[in-house]
C-alpha cells in the first residue's frame, strides 16, 4: 500500500461542485452531471489540486522548481503534450487517489536555444482499482531575447470531416485557472505575458484545447480508450480557433487550427479494442 504521507500521492473526492463548474466553464448545455454520475473524460483535471503557499511559488505562479518538478535551470514553462488511457470510470461523489512520479528529464538544443523536457506520470485509482493513466510532457526554455525571431508554426490540415469553432476570453481562462488551481500567470496576467514571456496575449491552456478535442472524439467514437496530443503553437484569448477531426484507421486524427490557418495542436484518439467503428 502507498504511504499516504507521500507528497506524490493526492486523495480527493470527485467533487460535484467542481464538475458543475467545469460544465459551466465550457458553456455546456443541459444539466451538469451530479453525484453518482460518471465523470466525463479529462474532467479529473479539476481534482487533485497541488496546493503550495505563496512563498513556494516561482515568478510564473507555478510551484517553484525543485518542489513538484525538477529544477531544469530554465525559467519558461510550457505544456508540450500528453497521453491518456481510460481503464475504468470515475464516479462523481466517490473517493479517488492520484499517484504521481517523474518518468524522465532530458535536455535538447532547439532552434531558439536549450530546452528541457520533463515527463510526469499520474495513475488515478477509484475504489475499484486503476481508472486513468496519464503522462504529461512539460518543456522548459530560456526567456526570449530582444530581436529574437518568433518561430513560425506550419499550416494546419484542411481535410477534416468535422469542425467546431471556439473562443476562450480572459474571463473563461481565469475561471479555468481557478477551477484547476493553476497559478501560471500566462493565462491571466497580460502584462506578464507581454513583458516577460513575450506573448501578444493571454495563452489558452493546453488542457483546454485537449479537452475540446476529447469532447469531439467522445461524440465520434463509440467509447474513448486512448488519447494522445502534442502542442505546436499557442492560441491566445483574442482568437477564435477551430477543433478539427477526421477518421484515421479505427480512431481519429484531430487538430486545433488558429484563425490564420496555423497548426496549434495535434492529437489522436482510439476506441476500446473490439468496439465497432
Amino acid at each position: 500500500m502507498p504511504d499516504p504521507r507521500d507528497p506524490s500521492i493526492r486523495t480527493d473526492r470527485i467533487d460535484p461542485e467542481r464538475a458543475a463548474a467545469m460544465h459551466a466553464t465550457f458553456a455546456l448545455t443541459g444539466s451538469p452531471p451530479g453525484p453518482g454520475d460518471l465523470l466525463p473524460p479529462f474532467w479529473h483535471w479539476c481534482q487533485f489540486w497541488d496546493i503550495h503557499p505563496p512563498g513556494a511559488l516561482g515568478r510564473d505562479g507555478h510551484p517553484r522548481p525543485g518542489l513538484a518538478l525538477p529544477d531544469t535551470g530554465l525559467p519558461r514553462r510550457m505544456w508540450a503534450g500528453g497521453r491518456l488511457e481510460w481503464h475504468a470510470p470515475l464516479r462523481i461523489g466517490a473517493p479517488a487517489e492520484r499517484r504521481s512520479r517523474v518518468l524522465s528529464t532530458t535536455r535538447k538544443a532547439g532552434r531558439s536555444g536549450p530546452l528541457a523536457f520533463v515527463t510526469l506520470r499520474h495513475e488515478i485509482f477509484s475504489e475499484d482499482g486503476l481508472a486513468v493513466t496519464e503522462e504529461q510532457d512539460i518543456v522548459y526554455r530560456e526567456d526570449p531575447r530582444p530581436g529574437d525571431a518568433t518561430p513560425q508554426p506550419g499550416p494546419a490540415p484542411r481535410d477534416e470531416t468535422a469542425r467546431e469553432s471556439h473562443r476562450f476570453d480572459g474571463t473563461a481562462l481565469f475561471r479555468y485557472s481557478a477551477l484547476t488551481f493553476n497559478g501560471h500567470r500566462i493565462h491571466y496576467d497580460i502584462d506578464y505575458c507581454r513583458e516577460v514571456e513575450g506573448y501578444p496575449g493571454l495563452v489558452v491552456h493546453g488542457p483546454i484545447l485537449a479537452q475540446l478535442m476529447i469532447r469531439m472524439a467522445g461524440r465520434m467514437l463509440p467509447r474513448l480508450a486512448r488519447f494522445s496530443f502534442r502542442a505546436a503553437s499557442p492560441v491566445f484569448h483574442t482568437e477564435t480557433f477551430e477543433t478539427c477531426a477526421r477518421p484515421e484507421g479505427t480512431g481519429l486524427a484531430l487538430w486545433v487550427r488558429g484563425p490564420d490557418g496555423r497548426l496549434a495542436m495535434t492529437a489522436t484518439a482510439s476506441p476500446t479494442p473490439g468496439d465497432p467503428a
